[in-house]
């Protein structure tokens, strides 16, 4: 059985989660729902999770996704996805949850993305 290791690291007034393993149903639910709750009720707004070593994903994982999406969006925050795999890929494409995260391919590029919607936000 395969778990999912979960590692956090800042860039600026960014946090990274770095994710290894497989979201799946149970404890790997279980320990990114924590997580994300944990980030949501914190000063930490800008989150952003990689993806990059995810090794499967199941229908109750992206649910996780799109529930820690909106603990941190009620939270005042906003949260995006970095480095998906093409199978994490097609099933976001599938699922029509393209329309829901901001997806990215590099790092800085998603970092820079919170100040591009800061200073959006205020003009």
């Amino acid at each position: 059985m395969s778990g999912l290791n979960i590692t956090q690291r800042r860039v600026g007034d960014v946090v990274i989660l770095d994710l290894d393993g497989k979201i799946a149903l149970g404890e790997t639910n279980r320990s990114l729902h924590e997580s994300l709750r944990q980030l949501a009720e914190s000063d930490d707004k800008n989150v952003v999770i990689n993806l990059a070593n995810v090794t499967g994903i199941d229908s109750s994982g992206l649910g996780e996704l799109v529930a820690g999406f909106a603990s941190v969006e009620r939270g005042g925050g906003s949260l995006k996805l970095l480095n998906l795999s093409p199978r994490i890929t097609e099933i976001m494409t599938i699922t029509k949850l393209f329309t829901v995260f901001d997806v990215f391919e590099n790092e800085a590029d998603a970092v820079a993305s919170f100040g591009k919607a800061a200073d959006t936000a205020g003009a």
